[in-house]
């Protein structure tokens, strides 16, 4: 069984299309039998996501730091809870944990996750990159600012060492095999 993380945003303020892609998403790993690996949030994308893996039948493991909890916001479609005491220990489970890592859609707390995979990466501590789901053109903003970063010479290595893009289900296929 591949474990797929996911970073996406956890607010429900945003267009209904990034919900029913995230639910493509989502029915895309739990079809597959596969098992998703999140933050374990009951909103936005989040959940929307868990929600679709668990329906197609697949599996949902969140890893969910306890201001989470003390909120009262950990999803109840979780079929294994890993307890984290803060946002760093959650990125460095989730990625360990994930065979692939893909970002949907999200803000600053998704942009984060992405860089503490990059920045872990660029240093040796895994070879493993994220697949930026670029819905709608999403992404296309951050990968030019990235692209012209490595242009002038302040990143060591090539954007594609770090990040894969997928535009699509069938390219989520086609770059991770599953």
């Amino acid at each position: 069984m591949i474990k797929i993380g996911v970073f996406c945003a956890a607010s429900d303020k945003m267009d209904s299309s990034y919900f029913e892609h995230a639910a493509q998403v989502g029915q895309w790993i739990g079809e597959k039998g596969n098992t998703l690996v999140y933050g374990g949030a009951d909103l936005g994308l989040m959940e929307c996501v868990a929600q679709a893996v668990k329906s197609a039948g697949g599996k949902v493991i969140g890893v969910v730091p306890t201001k989470l909890e003390e909120k009262g916001r950990v999803s109840h479609l979780l079929d294994k809870t890993i307890p984290t005491c803060n946002l760093s220990d959650r990125k460095d489970i989730l990625v360990e944990l994930s065979d692939y890592l893909i970002a949907l859609p999200g803000g600053v707390g998704t942009l984060d996750e992405i860089f503490h995979v990059v920045a872990a990466a660029s240093i040796g501590y895994h070879s493993k990159k994220v697949i930026l789901y670029n819905q709608n053109g999403f992404y296309d903003t951050l990968l030019k600012m990235l692209d012209e970063m490595a242009q002038k010479g302040f990143m060591r290595h090539n954007l594609s060492s770090y990040f894969l893009v997928a535009n699509s289900i069938e390219q989520l296929t086609e770059i991770t095999r599953i």
